[in-house]
């Protein structure tokens, strides 16, 4: 195999201080851009892959300053739903119709660079002087997980899958905060009250769905490999036996609507009181800190898994990718470098409740004062913590995840399914997108 194996090291490394920021402040730009010549501006499209009331105001703000340091860059802003953004990028790329900058998933990269919709940048990284500033290990896994080895996103943020929990609920049932699997089934239980319209959890079974049961799976497996002798470890009977666990939440402890949750859907079920836990990531931090006040809800490390270490996903980071179809190469780049300065990296990450890359960020203040981020330090520093990497150098990774895998998760829901049917099928699935991937590049 052409990927090496994966350490904490890759995250862990930018946990070490903290972040504050100042303010940044919008511009008139009709009269910024009056002064400029029509033809002397180059514009640019710029697609987010997670819009939404909390992401696009930080984009804009981000984009009018990089536009009021770049006068002669015009960046054409689009926010693309979460769930559904993965597909409007797939449809660009077929139609050879895509944008010049995006917001791309590592886990994208491998699907994209083989289909060559990606420009390189290794040699405009290496010419870069801020280079060395960017989390090594985070780009070191960008370029090992793509066929060519070579450079197609610079990561701006990384993540962490936590449980998010209503402490007050627990203070009010003199119950602690669930630290093993055990536990967690246990607190799902205790925590429904449906006299009170209360779940104890609510479960994403609709779009996405495949990606965090996935990562429950190797939570609580604690599998290092995701493929093992060119066969997917899906359905190991860890996960069978985790899964029949989870799943069998549903409707006695987790809402009946779960079954078509997608992102948005299942965290507007914790934040309106429905449910006590939401299994989701840091990312959800500022949804949630709009509703509660910090006595009220907290981050929680997924429990560590039957064989006693914390278990993660690797690569799990988002970057900014350049689009071979660019006519601007060297304008987008500039806003590439923008979004992974100190100060751009500092106001995305510390409004959304995500990890910088940049090491410059790291002695501001509130990486130190932050609860959640110190958890993904606790997680991430552990030296016995295990990273799950995901087989994201298949192309068809993704699409059997969105396509297979998601409606048979709510084909089990519906008892339409086993757990057993939907985990070999997932298995199978990625089988034999390994066999194939092997016959082209062995």
């Amino acid at each position: 195999m052409l990927r090496k194996k994966v350490t904490t090291s890759m995250l862990a490394m930018t946990m070490a201080a903290s972040l504050a920021l100042t303010g940044c402040h919008g511009k008139d730009q009709s009269t910024q851009k009056s002064s400029q010549k029509t033809e002397q501006i180059v514009h640019l499209t710029f697609w987010d892959d997670n819009s939404g009331p909390q992401r696009t105001p930080i984009w804009k703000e981000l984009i009018d300053k990089f536009e009021k340091e770049n006068p002669t860059i015009d960046i054409k802003y689009v926010g693309l739903p979460k769930d559904s953004a993965k597909a409007t990028f797939d449809a660009a790329i077929a139609a050879e119709d895509t944008p010049d900058i995006g917001s791309v998933y590592t886990s994208w990269l491998p699907e994209y660079s083989s289909r060559h919709a990606l420009l390189p940048l290794d040699s405009y990284f290496a010419n870069w002087s801020e280079k060395e500033k960017i989390n090594k290990d985070a780009i070191r896994f960008n370029q090992q997980i793509v066929v060519d080895q070579k450079l197609y996103g610079i990561p701006y943020t990384q993540n962490l899958d936590i449980l998010w929990v209503r402490s007050d609920w627990l203070k009010e049932a003199h119950m602690k905060v669930p630290e093993t699997w055990d536990e967690f089934f246990r607190t799902a239980e205790k925590l429904t009250d449906p006299s009170k319209k209360r779940y104890g959890f609510t479960i994403r079974g609709g779009a996405g769905a495949s990606f965090q049961l996935q990562r429950m799976m190797y939570a609580y497996s604690g599998i290092e490999a995701s493929v093992i002798n060119g066969k997917s470890t899906i359905n190991d009977p860890k996960h069978v036996e985790f899964l029949k666990k989870y799943l069998a939440l549903y409707q006695n402890y987790t809402p009946k609507s779960d079954i078509t949750n997608d992102y948005k859907a299942m965290l507007a079920g914790f934040d309106t009181g429905v449910a006590a836990m939401v299994q989701h990531n840091l990312g959800s931090y500022a949804e949630h800190s709009e509703v509660f006040t910090p006595d009220q809800f907290q981050a929680v490390p997924l429990p560590k898994s039957v064989k006693g270490q914390y278990a993660a996903e690797a690569g799990n980071a988002i970057g900014i990718s350049i689009f071979k179809e660019t006519k601007h190469p060297k304008e987008a780049w500039k806003f590439v470098q923008f979004m992974n300065s100190k100060f751009a990296q500092s106001y995305w990450n510390r409004n959304v409740g995500q990890i910088p890359t940049n090491t410059d960020v790291l002695n501001e203040a509130w990486v130190k004062t932050a609860p959640h981020i110190q958890i993904a330090a606790k997680v991430y520093s552990d030296p016995e913590t295990i990273l799950n990497e995901p087989p994201f150098y298949l192309p068809e990774y993704s699409r059997i995840l969105y396509t297979i895998v998601d409606p048979s998760i709510q084909a089990v829901l519906s008892g339409s399914m086993t757990v057993e049917e939907l985990l070999d099928q997932w298995a199978g699935a990625i089988n034999e997108a390994q066999q194939q991937y092997d016959q082209q590049h062995n």
